[in-house]
Protein backbone atom coordinates (compact mmCIF):
# COMPACT_ATOMS: atom_id res chain seq x y z
CA UNK A 1 0.00 0.00 0.00
CA UNK A 2 2.82 2.28 0.94
CA UNK A 3 4.93 1.65 -2.34
CA UNK A 4 1.31 2.43 -4.18
CA UNK A 5 0.82 5.39 -2.73
CA UNK A 6 4.50 6.74 -3.09
CA UNK A 7 4.14 5.59 -6.85
CA UNK A 8 0.82 7.67 -7.39
CA UNK A 9 2.38 10.70 -5.44
CA UNK A 10 5.24 10.23 -7.91
CA UNK A 11 3.35 10.30 -11.11
CA UNK A 12 1.30 13.55 -9.72
CA UNK A 13 4.78 15.82 -9.41
CA UNK A 14 5.74 14.11 -13.31
CA UNK A 15 2.85 15.74 -14.54
CA UNK A 16 3.26 19.20 -16.12
CA UNK A 17 6.37 21.02 -17.47
CA UNK A 18 9.89 19.60 -16.13
CA UNK A 19 12.21 23.17 -16.20
CA UNK A 20 9.31 24.87 -13.88
CA UNK A 21 9.40 21.19 -11.25
CA UNK A 22 13.19 21.67 -11.36
CA UNK A 23 12.58 25.21 -10.13
CA UNK A 24 10.65 24.67 -7.94
CA UNK A 25 12.62 22.04 -6.29
CA UNK A 26 10.26 18.88 -7.07
CA UNK A 27 12.72 17.08 -8.74
CA UNK A 28 15.35 16.94 -6.04
CA UNK A 29 11.83 15.88 -3.41
CA UNK A 30 11.46 13.10 -5.78
CA UNK A 31 14.88 11.38 -5.92
CA UNK A 32 15.08 12.02 -1.85
CA UNK A 33 11.78 10.39 -1.32
CA UNK A 34 13.60 6.38 -1.12
CA UNK A 35 13.18 3.39 1.24
CA UNK A 36 10.20 4.67 3.35
CA UNK A 37 9.55 7.81 2.24
CA UNK A 38 6.03 9.06 0.78
CA UNK A 39 5.47 12.49 -1.23
CA UNK A 40 2.15 13.59 -0.21
CA UNK A 41 0.45 16.77 -1.92
CA UNK A 42 -1.23 19.23 1.12
CA UNK A 43 -3.42 21.71 -1.00
CA UNK A 44 -4.06 23.53 -3.13
CA UNK A 45 -7.78 22.46 -1.73
CA UNK A 46 -7.94 21.79 1.86
CA UNK A 47 -9.31 23.77 4.74
CA UNK A 48 -6.11 23.96 6.69
CA UNK A 49 -4.56 26.00 3.64
CA UNK A 50 -6.53 28.78 4.21
CA UNK A 51 -6.89 29.69 0.63
CA UNK A 52 -5.13 27.90 -2.39
CA UNK A 53 -1.56 27.02 -0.98
CA UNK A 54 -0.14 24.03 -1.85
CA UNK A 55 2.94 22.25 0.46
CA UNK A 56 4.87 19.49 -1.08
CA UNK A 57 5.24 17.37 2.13
CA UNK A 58 8.03 14.65 2.62
CA UNK A 59 6.98 12.31 4.98
CA UNK A 60 8.85 9.14 7.65
CA UNK A 61 6.06 7.54 8.60
CA UNK A 62 3.98 10.85 9.72
CA UNK A 63 7.39 12.82 11.08
CA UNK A 64 7.93 15.66 8.01
CA UNK A 65 11.74 15.50 6.35
CA UNK A 66 10.96 18.22 3.91
CA UNK A 67 8.22 20.84 2.80
CA UNK A 68 8.29 22.87 -0.37
CA UNK A 69 5.28 25.73 -0.25
CA UNK A 70 3.92 26.23 -3.59
CA UNK A 71 2.00 29.56 -4.52
CA UNK A 72 0.81 31.42 -7.53
CA UNK A 73 -2.26 29.63 -8.53
CA UNK A 74 -4.36 33.11 -8.00
CA UNK A 75 -2.41 34.64 -10.77
CA UNK A 76 -3.61 37.96 -9.78
CA UNK A 77 -0.75 39.94 -11.31
CA UNK A 78 -1.88 43.09 -9.21
CA UNK A 79 1.69 45.01 -9.68
CA UNK A 80 1.66 45.24 -13.74
CA UNK A 81 -2.10 45.94 -13.72
CA UNK A 82 -1.54 49.20 -11.49
CA UNK A 83 1.35 50.29 -13.99
CA UNK A 84 -1.64 50.52 -15.79
CA UNK A 85 -3.74 52.69 -13.98
CA UNK A 86 -3.91 55.66 -12.63
CA UNK A 87 -3.36 55.87 -9.08
CA UNK A 88 -6.87 56.19 -7.92
CA UNK A 89 -8.31 53.66 -9.94
CA UNK A 90 -5.99 50.94 -8.05
CA UNK A 91 -7.30 51.48 -5.07
CA UNK A 92 -10.74 49.07 -5.51
CA UNK A 93 -7.24 46.12 -6.55
CA UNK A 94 -6.09 46.96 -3.04
CA UNK A 95 -9.19 45.40 -1.37
CA UNK A 96 -8.34 42.21 -3.03
CA UNK A 97 -4.69 41.90 -1.20
CA UNK A 98 -5.32 40.81 1.94
CA UNK A 99 -8.96 40.76 1.17
CA UNK A 100 -9.85 40.24 5.42
CA UNK A 101 -8.67 44.19 5.82
CA UNK A 102 -9.06 46.31 2.89
CA UNK A 103 -9.28 49.50 4.84
CA UNK A 104 -5.96 48.72 5.81
CA UNK A 105 -4.78 47.99 2.50
CA UNK A 106 -6.36 51.22 0.81
CA UNK A 107 -4.57 53.54 3.69
CA UNK A 108 -1.53 51.74 3.29
CA UNK A 109 -1.38 52.31 -0.44
CA UNK A 110 -2.62 56.08 -0.33
CA UNK A 111 0.06 56.92 2.15
CA UNK A 112 2.56 55.33 -0.45
CA UNK A 113 1.24 58.03 -2.85
CA UNK A 114 0.80 60.95 -1.33
CA UNK A 115 4.47 60.25 0.07
CA UNK A 116 5.25 60.93 -3.33
CA UNK A 117 3.40 63.74 -3.97
CA UNK A 118 4.55 65.45 -0.49
CA UNK A 119 1.02 65.23 0.78
CA UNK A 120 0.46 65.46 4.57
CA UNK A 121 -3.26 64.83 5.31
CA UNK A 122 -4.95 67.14 8.28
CA UNK A 123 -5.54 65.98 11.82
CA UNK A 124 -9.10 64.87 11.20
CA UNK A 125 -8.23 62.80 8.09
CA UNK A 126 -5.63 60.94 9.44
CA UNK A 127 -7.71 60.24 13.02
CA UNK A 128 -10.54 59.06 10.69
CA UNK A 129 -7.81 56.49 8.71
CA UNK A 130 -6.52 55.20 12.24
CA UNK A 131 -9.99 54.40 13.51
CA UNK A 132 -10.05 52.30 9.56
CA UNK A 133 -6.75 50.58 10.15
CA UNK A 134 -7.84 49.72 13.68
CA UNK A 135 -11.36 48.42 12.78
CA UNK A 136 -9.60 46.29 10.11
CA UNK A 137 -6.79 45.13 12.34
CA UNK A 138 -9.86 43.60 14.91
CA UNK A 139 -11.86 42.22 12.01
CA UNK A 140 -8.78 40.33 10.47
CA UNK A 141 -7.51 38.82 13.59
CA UNK A 142 -11.14 37.98 14.75
CA UNK A 143 -11.32 35.73 11.53
CA UNK A 144 -7.45 34.40 12.28
CA UNK A 145 -8.58 33.83 15.65
CA UNK A 146 -11.56 31.91 14.46
CA UNK A 147 -9.98 29.76 12.27
CA UNK A 148 -7.16 28.77 14.21
CA UNK A 149 -9.55 27.81 16.72
CA UNK A 150 -11.59 25.78 14.48
CA UNK A 151 -8.56 24.10 12.99
CA UNK A 152 -7.67 22.51 16.41
CA UNK A 153 -10.75 21.93 17.00
CA UNK A 154 -12.70 24.31 19.31
CA UNK A 155 -15.95 25.32 17.68
CA UNK A 156 -17.17 28.02 20.05
CA UNK A 157 -14.33 30.17 19.63
CA UNK A 158 -15.48 31.02 15.86
CA UNK A 159 -19.07 31.52 16.77
CA UNK A 160 -17.56 34.00 19.40
CA UNK A 161 -15.34 35.90 16.63
CA UNK A 162 -17.45 36.12 13.92
CA UNK A 163 -19.99 37.01 15.84
CA UNK A 164 -18.12 40.38 16.66
CA UNK A 165 -16.77 40.54 13.39
CA UNK A 166 -20.20 41.21 12.40
CA UNK A 167 -21.05 44.02 14.22
CA UNK A 168 -17.57 45.56 12.92
CA UNK A 169 -18.78 44.52 9.32
CA UNK A 170 -22.00 47.01 10.13
CA UNK A 171 -19.27 49.76 11.32
CA UNK A 172 -17.54 49.73 7.93
CA UNK A 173 -20.74 49.47 5.91
CA UNK A 174 -22.51 52.50 7.52
CA UNK A 175 -18.80 54.42 7.03
CA UNK A 176 -18.05 53.39 3.48
CA UNK A 177 -21.44 51.88 2.13
CA UNK A 178 -19.97 48.25 1.28
CA UNK A 179 -18.89 45.46 4.02
CA UNK A 180 -16.39 43.73 2.30
CA UNK A 181 -14.45 45.63 -0.52
CA UNK A 182 -14.25 49.25 0.41
CA UNK A 183 -12.40 51.51 -1.80
CA UNK A 184 -13.31 54.35 1.03
CA UNK A 185 -9.76 55.46 0.75
CA UNK A 186 -8.41 58.20 -1.86
CA UNK A 187 -4.92 59.54 -2.34
CA UNK A 188 -5.22 62.67 -0.46
CA UNK A 189 -8.15 61.42 1.84
CA UNK A 190 -11.48 59.80 1.86
CA UNK A 191 -14.67 59.80 -0.12
CA UNK A 192 -16.50 61.08 2.65
CA UNK A 193 -16.01 62.20 6.03
CA UNK A 194 -17.67 60.22 9.15
CA UNK A 195 -21.69 60.53 9.42
CA UNK A 196 -23.84 61.46 12.48
CA UNK A 197 -22.71 59.38 15.38
CA UNK A 198 -20.37 57.63 14.35
CA UNK A 199 -17.89 57.95 17.11
CA UNK A 200 -20.64 56.69 19.42
CA UNK A 201 -21.05 53.35 17.56
CA UNK A 202 -17.71 52.67 17.51
CA UNK A 203 -17.64 53.32 21.21
CA UNK A 204 -20.61 50.96 21.85
CA UNK A 205 -18.98 48.53 20.00
CA UNK A 206 -15.49 48.69 21.78
CA UNK A 207 -17.19 48.63 25.07
CA UNK A 208 -18.89 45.33 24.30
CA UNK A 209 -16.21 43.52 22.67
CA UNK A 210 -13.61 43.64 25.17
CA UNK A 211 -15.84 41.37 27.81
CA UNK A 212 -16.46 39.23 24.82
CA UNK A 213 -12.41 38.73 24.32
CA UNK A 214 -12.24 37.91 28.35
CA UNK A 215 -14.65 34.92 26.94
CA UNK A 216 -12.68 33.91 24.66
CA UNK A 217 -9.43 33.75 26.77
CA UNK A 218 -11.45 31.67 29.43
CA UNK A 219 -12.16 28.96 26.28
CA UNK A 220 -8.19 28.55 24.79
CA UNK A 221 -5.68 29.88 27.19
CA UNK A 222 -6.12 27.09 29.65
CA UNK A 223 -7.73 24.24 27.30
CA UNK A 224 -5.56 21.63 27.76
CA UNK A 225 -6.57 20.12 23.85
CA UNK A 226 -6.00 23.86 22.76
CA UNK A 227 -2.82 23.82 24.93
CA UNK A 228 -1.44 20.45 23.64
CA UNK A 229 -1.72 21.61 19.83
CA UNK A 230 -0.37 25.02 20.30
CA UNK A 231 2.39 25.13 22.82
CA UNK A 232 6.35 23.82 21.93
CA UNK A 233 4.72 23.58 18.02
CA UNK A 234 6.07 25.88 15.36
CA UNK A 235 8.60 27.43 17.43
CA UNK A 236 10.29 30.22 15.61
CA UNK A 237 13.26 32.02 17.11
CA UNK A 238 14.44 35.55 17.16
CA UNK A 239 17.08 34.80 14.67
CA UNK A 240 15.17 32.86 12.55
CA UNK A 241 12.43 35.25 12.54
CA UNK A 242 15.28 38.37 11.90
CA UNK A 243 16.71 35.91 8.98
CA UNK A 244 13.66 35.35 6.80
CA UNK A 245 12.25 39.25 7.09
CA UNK A 246 8.83 37.87 9.65
CA UNK A 247 6.80 41.14 10.10
CA UNK A 248 3.87 41.56 12.33
CA UNK A 249 2.56 39.33 14.96
CA UNK A 250 4.77 36.38 13.54
CA UNK A 251 7.42 38.69 14.39
CA UNK A 252 6.29 40.14 17.76
CA UNK A 253 5.30 36.19 18.67
CA UNK A 254 8.93 35.29 18.89
CA UNK A 255 10.00 38.37 21.16
CA UNK A 256 10.73 40.85 18.66
CA UNK A 257 9.04 44.13 19.86
CA UNK A 258 9.40 45.72 16.00
CA UNK A 259 5.84 47.31 15.16
CA UNK A 260 5.66 50.01 11.92
CA UNK A 261 3.71 52.19 13.90
CA UNK A 262 5.88 52.83 16.81
CA UNK A 263 9.22 52.30 14.56
CA UNK A 264 8.45 54.83 12.01
CA UNK A 265 4.97 56.34 13.40
CA UNK A 266 2.37 57.35 10.55
CA UNK A 267 -1.13 59.03 10.91
CA UNK A 268 -0.31 60.35 14.26
CA UNK A 269 0.05 57.39 15.85
CA UNK A 270 2.93 58.38 17.99
CA UNK A 271 0.48 60.52 19.71
CA UNK A 272 -1.44 57.11 21.04
CA UNK A 273 -1.22 55.38 24.20
CA UNK A 274 -0.97 51.45 23.14
CA UNK A 275 1.92 48.32 24.01
CA UNK A 276 3.55 46.15 21.69
CA UNK A 277 2.46 42.53 22.72
CA UNK A 278 5.36 40.15 22.43
CA UNK A 279 6.34 36.40 23.34
CA UNK A 280 8.84 34.79 24.51
CA UNK A 281 8.87 31.18 22.96
CA UNK A 282 8.18 32.05 20.01
CA UNK A 283 5.56 29.10 18.98
CA UNK A 284 1.40 28.86 17.76
CA UNK A 285 1.09 29.22 21.48
CA UNK A 286 2.60 32.41 21.27
CA UNK A 287 1.40 33.34 18.18
CA UNK A 288 -1.86 33.51 19.34
CA UNK A 289 -1.59 35.07 22.41
CA UNK A 290 0.23 38.23 20.89
CA UNK A 291 -2.86 38.56 18.56
CA UNK A 292 -5.49 38.25 21.37
CA UNK A 293 -3.19 41.29 23.05
CA UNK A 294 -3.34 43.22 19.61
CA UNK A 295 -6.93 43.28 19.95
CA UNK A 296 -7.16 44.86 23.35
CA UNK A 297 -4.39 47.67 22.12
CA UNK A 298 -6.51 48.09 19.11
CA UNK A 299 -9.84 48.98 21.07
CA UNK A 300 -7.47 51.05 22.87
CA UNK A 301 -6.73 53.08 20.04
CA UNK A 302 -10.11 53.06 18.71
CA UNK A 303 -10.96 54.59 22.17
CA UNK A 304 -8.80 57.38 22.00
CA UNK A 305 -8.90 58.24 18.22
CA UNK A 306 -12.60 58.57 18.59
CA UNK A 307 -12.40 60.72 22.27
CA UNK A 308 -10.32 63.06 20.64
CA UNK A 309 -11.39 62.67 17.03
CA UNK A 310 -10.63 66.57 15.79
CA UNK A 311 -12.25 69.32 13.65
CA UNK A 312 -11.83 70.59 10.63
CA UNK A 313 -11.27 69.05 6.50
CA UNK A 314 -10.18 65.23 6.04
CA UNK A 315 -8.63 65.99 2.77
CA UNK A 316 -5.42 67.35 1.52
CA UNK A 317 -5.72 71.18 0.17
CA UNK A 318 -4.24 70.77 -3.37
CA UNK A 319 -6.55 72.83 -6.20
CA UNK A 320 -4.62 70.94 -9.14
CA UNK A 321 -4.75 67.28 -8.11
CA UNK A 322 -7.53 66.68 -6.03
CA UNK A 323 -11.59 66.74 -6.94
CA UNK A 324 -12.97 69.48 -5.79
CA UNK A 325 -16.52 69.04 -3.45
CA UNK A 326 -19.49 67.84 -5.73
CA UNK A 327 -20.95 70.89 -4.81
CA UNK A 328 -19.17 73.10 -6.13
CA UNK A 329 -18.73 70.96 -9.52
CA UNK A 330 -22.58 71.07 -9.97
CA UNK A 331 -22.55 74.80 -9.73
CA UNK A 332 -19.16 75.69 -11.46
CA UNK A 333 -18.43 75.24 -14.88
CA UNK A 334 -14.42 75.73 -13.86
CA UNK A 335 -14.81 72.96 -11.17
CA UNK A 336 -16.59 70.84 -13.41
CA UNK A 337 -13.36 71.15 -15.82
CA UNK A 338 -11.32 70.36 -13.06
CA UNK A 339 -12.62 67.70 -12.01
CA UNK A 340 -13.66 66.16 -15.96
CA UNK A 341 -8.93 66.70 -16.14
CA UNK A 342 -8.03 65.08 -12.29
CA UNK A 343 -10.30 61.88 -13.77
CA UNK A 344 -9.77 61.77 -17.10
CA UNK A 345 -5.52 62.35 -16.82
CA UNK A 346 -5.25 61.36 -13.13
CA UNK A 347 -2.88 63.22 -10.50
CA UNK A 348 0.31 64.45 -11.99
CA UNK A 349 2.62 62.96 -9.61
CA UNK A 350 6.44 64.12 -9.31
CA UNK A 351 8.78 61.81 -10.84
CA UNK A 352 10.80 59.94 -8.51
CA UNK A 353 10.72 57.17 -6.23
CA UNK A 354 9.45 56.17 -2.73
CA UNK A 355 8.68 53.28 -0.76
CA UNK A 356 5.98 53.12 2.49
CA UNK A 357 5.31 50.64 4.53
CA UNK A 358 2.30 50.09 7.18
CA UNK A 359 1.51 47.94 10.16
CA UNK A 360 -1.42 45.90 8.73
CA UNK A 361 -2.94 42.78 10.47
CA UNK A 362 -0.63 40.31 8.59
CA UNK A 363 2.56 42.41 9.09
CA UNK A 364 4.38 44.86 7.41
CA UNK A 365 2.51 45.75 3.95
CA UNK A 366 4.79 48.05 1.60
CA UNK A 367 4.72 49.94 -1.70
CA UNK A 368 7.46 50.85 -3.80
CA UNK A 369 6.23 52.77 -6.60
CA UNK A 370 9.00 54.30 -9.22
CA UNK A 371 7.31 57.58 -11.19
CA UNK A 372 8.37 59.01 -14.48
CA UNK A 373 5.79 61.97 -13.87
CA UNK A 374 2.15 61.67 -14.62
CA UNK A 375 -0.92 60.01 -13.40
CA UNK A 376 0.11 56.22 -13.97
CA UNK A 377 3.56 55.01 -11.94
CA UNK A 378 6.34 53.46 -14.06
CA UNK A 379 6.78 50.74 -11.81
CA UNK A 380 4.82 49.34 -8.24
CA UNK A 381 5.97 46.78 -6.36
CA UNK A 382 3.97 45.24 -3.18
CA UNK A 383 5.79 43.97 -0.03
CA UNK A 384 3.25 41.41 0.58
CA UNK A 385 3.82 40.27 4.31
CA UNK A 386 1.76 36.27 3.78
CA UNK A 387 4.32 35.64 1.20
CA UNK A 388 7.10 36.52 3.26
CA UNK A 389 5.90 34.94 6.06
CA UNK A 390 5.61 31.48 4.45
CA UNK A 391 9.01 31.90 3.17
CA UNK A 392 10.01 29.71 6.97
CA UNK A 393 7.69 27.09 6.34
CA UNK A 394 10.47 24.87 4.89
CA UNK A 395 12.66 25.31 7.50
CA UNK A 396 9.96 25.73 10.05
CA UNK A 397 7.93 22.23 9.26
CA UNK A 398 10.60 19.49 9.03
CA UNK A 399 10.87 17.87 12.55
CA UNK A 400 6.99 18.10 13.07
CA UNK A 401 4.19 15.69 13.03
CA UNK A 402 1.68 16.25 9.72
CA UNK A 403 -0.87 16.82 12.06
CA UNK A 404 0.83 19.64 13.15
CA UNK A 405 0.96 21.26 9.81
CA UNK A 406 -2.34 21.85 10.52
CA UNK A 407 -1.65 24.31 13.90
CA UNK A 408 1.09 25.94 12.35
CA UNK A 409 -0.20 27.59 9.28
CA UNK A 410 -2.79 28.72 11.48
CA UNK A 411 -0.84 30.46 13.96
CA UNK A 412 0.85 32.00 10.79
CA UNK A 413 -2.56 33.58 9.49
CA UNK A 414 -1.62 33.96 5.93
CA UNK A 415 -4.02 35.12 3.11
CA UNK A 416 -3.28 34.23 -0.42
CA UNK A 417 -4.89 37.02 -1.81
CA UNK A 418 -1.82 39.28 -1.06
CA UNK A 419 0.91 36.53 -1.38
CA UNK A 420 0.13 35.76 -5.11
CA UNK A 421 -0.70 39.66 -5.89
Amino acid sequence: MRRALRLMATQTLEIGDTQARAQAGMSDLVEDAVGEKLILNMGPSHPATHGVLRIVLELDGEVITKAIPDVGYLHRGDEKIAENMQYNQFIPYTDRLDYLAPLSNNVAYALAVEKLMGWELPPRGKAIRVICCELARISAHLLGLGAFAMDTGAMSVFLYTFTEREKIYNLIETLTGARFTTSYTRIGGQIRDLPEGYGAQVLKFVDGFLPVMDELDKLLQRNPIFMNRTRDLGVISKEQAITYGLTGPNLRGSGVEYDVRKANPYLDYERYDFDIPAGTVGDCYDRYMTRGLEMRESAKILRQAVEKLPDGPINVEDGKNFLPPKERVMKKMEELIHQFMIVTEGIKAPPGEVYFGAENPKGELGFYIRSRGGGVPHRLKIRAPSFVNLSILPELLPGHLMSDVVSILGSLDFVMGECDR
